[in-house]
């Protein structure tokens, strides 16, 4: 068994420690260097961005801050365990703020349901919308809770790099019926078709297409009602910037405006990194918080792979690609009184649009939409009077048959969503004042995703667990995987959660082979 150091005596790696460097300076990678810079290790983080945070990162114009990638923070006790890890108090470093309502969903035909904190408030909104459903909505969160003691406390932070890990919990997935799909799961407990898609769409925003991802996958409902929906001051970026503060102050070293080239592997083991103008960055443990379909496709491609071959990564199937235009409106603070923080705008389909997507790889002329509007919770975010959006739109990577050519419907695409968002917050247009719009060819360029996915490998149960990327390399002794690519998978509680699961892999650096 491995010890572990005591965080409050660990006042920083000493110059004799061994080196661990980590590709990526995601809000995965930043966890994966907070803990191992408390176990002693001597840490090295890389990202070719100028600041922390990856996809969890902002960027700034005209006194707008927007937030590029996740919003919704939820299970405050991830945070807290890795910030006490450390030694620390992440409620001293962070400033979150619990939010009811949760968001609002909106249907074409005028009708809403907003998502509170409060059981009795939900069963009213399923109530007001479809009397009928009110006991099977019940069941649902019965159903939702046994998938999270089950899928979430039992596996999130426990390795899955042995086939057993996986195959011990299939008896009670067989139970809970894994094999259906969380649509699937909605459409038995209810009949009203908005209900399904309101109970149902959780997955988007870990890049799962809701008809074919497992039914375990419920839980999120249970994680909303138990822990909350939450925003932290200063978005995201704050978190990271955060994370990035304990880093440096263990004594770690983060390089911006650093890209890595290559994973250098010697005898079967990781030796170090190499970077793009050819420096070589010596290490004894090597974490890559890069796509894990980067990593073994480009960072180890001298590598002969026996598991994660460029052959395997082709034939997986990859989470959606992403439209997203942030853009600042100028004396809106009082305007749009139906735009809360959260707001999700459904099309007049679901099923049909998310086989366009994850199927057919097909623009469709209509779209659900993801409205956020931090500036209801957060002034910093836009200049006094003014607000702060970003608009999000799940639509094709750029892997399929036919790819979507963004420098031709960039701009066609934009104009279609600025039509549908007259429906919350109409006339905006005319109080523009910056805007910034990303596409997948965005996402393939900035964070090297491949083939712009937003989410990586799509999270469906036989790309899950031992299934996934494991956190712990077999292609190389001493390399280790963070972030969404690997176990347990995207959305912050997955990314931050994937470095406390190589946490308990990673020896103490007293073990770690010269």
């Amino acid at each position: 068994m491995l010890t572990r150091l005591d965080p409050n005596l660990v006042a920083g790696a000493t110059p004799a420690a061994p080196h661990a460097v980590i590709v990526g300076a995601g809000l995965g990678g930043l966890a994966a260097a907070m803990r191992l810079g408390a176990r002693g290790y001597r840490v090295t983080v890389l990202d070719r961005l100028d600041r922390p945070g990856g996809r969890g990162s902002s960027v700034t114009e005209a006194g707008h801050r927007f937030d590029l990638g996740p919003t919704i923070v939820t299970v405050p006790q991830v945070y807290e365990k890795l910030w006490a890890a450390c030694g620390r108090d992440f409620h001293a470093d962070v400033d979150l703020r619990a939010l009811d309502p949760f968001y609002t969903i909106r249907w074409p035909d005028g009708s809403h349901f907003t998502a509170r904190a409060s059981t009795e408030a939900m069963v009213e909104e399923v109530r007001r919308l479809s009397p009928g459903d009110v006991d099977g909505y019940l069941r649902f969160l019965k159903d939702a809770e046994r998938r999270y003691v089950v899928g979430y406390e039992g596996m999130v932070a426990e390795p899955m790099h042995r086939l057993w890990d996986t195959a011990k919990v299939l008896p009670e997935f067989g139970v809970l019926r894994a094999d259906r799909s969380i649509l699937g799961l909605a459409r038995k407990r209810v009949k009203d078709e908005r209900l399904r898609m309101a109970l149902s769409f959780h997955p988007l925003f870990i890049g799962g297409d809701p008809m074919h991802v497992t039914s375990m996958y419920a839980l999120v409902s249970h994680l909303e009602k138990e822990y909350g929906v939450h925003y932290a001051m200063g978005g995201v970026q704050a978190i990271a910037d955060a994370m990035a503060k304990v880093v440096t102050e263990q004594g770690g070293e983060i390089r911006y405006g650093t890209e890595a080239d290559e994973i250098l592997v010697d005898k079967g083991r990781a030796t170090g990194v190499r970077l793009t103008d050819g420096e070589v960055l010596p290490a004894r443990v090597v974490v890559s918080n890069a796509d894990a379909g980067h990593t073994y496709s480009r960072l180890l491609r001298n590598l002969p792979r026996w598991r994660w071959s460029d052959r395997k990564l082709e034939r997986k199937r990859w989470s959606m690609g992403l439209f997203v235009w942030y853009f600042g409106t100028k004396g809106t603070a009082r305007m749009w009184p139906d735009a809360g923080h959260h707001t999700i705008l459904s099309g007049p389909r679901y099923e049909g649009l998310l086989q366009d997507i994850f199927l057919k790889g097909h623009l469709a002329d209509d779209m659900s939409l993801y409205l956020h509007r931090p500036s209801v919770t957060d002034p910093s975010v836009a200049p006094e009077g003014d607000d702060t959006f970003y608009v999000l739109s799940p639509v094709p990577h750029l892997g399929h048959d036919d790819p979507v050519d963004w420098s031709e419907m960039r701009d066609r695409y934009r104009a279609k969503v600025a039509a549908e968002l007259q429906r919350v917050i109409p006339g905006f247009e005319d109080h523009l004042s910056a805007e910034l719009i990303y596409t997948p060819e965005d996402f393939r360029d900035r964070y090297l995703s491949p083939m712009g996915c937003g989410f990586s490998i799509e999270p469906r149960i036989l790309q899950s667990a031992w299934f996934r990327p494991h956190n712990v390399s077999e292609e190389a002794e001493g390399l280790y995987l963070a972030g969404a690519g690997t176990h347990p998978g995207a959305g912050l509680p997955g990314v931050v959660s994937s470095a406390e699961v190589l946490d308990k892999m990673v020896p103490d650096p007293a073990e770690v082979p010269a």
